[in-house]
């Protein structure tokens, strides 16, 4: 598999979701898109986009200022 990547930080709203949206349609379905982020209200916007999209949200942390999220493509 595949490790797909996106380095959102430094994107403020919406900027970081659009180009999640982008980077999907490339990630075969079934496999995981790691996003990384600076913007706070990205956790909100991820779980938000994921709900509304059917892709599943793995998991979403927090590490200094720095969030990540893996949503699976579905």
């Amino acid at each position: 598999m595949t490790e797909h990547v996106l380095n959102a930080e430094g994107l403020n709203c919406p900027l970081p979701i659009l180009k999640a949206k982008k980077a999907l349609k490339s990630v075969p379905q079934g496999e995981i898109l790691l996003v990384r982020s600076t913007d706070p209200g990205s956790v909100a916007d991820f779980a938000a986009f994921c709900n509304q999209t059917g892709n599943e949200l793995i998991s979403s942390s927090t590490e200094g200022n720095i969030y990540k999220f893996e949503i699976k493509r579905s």
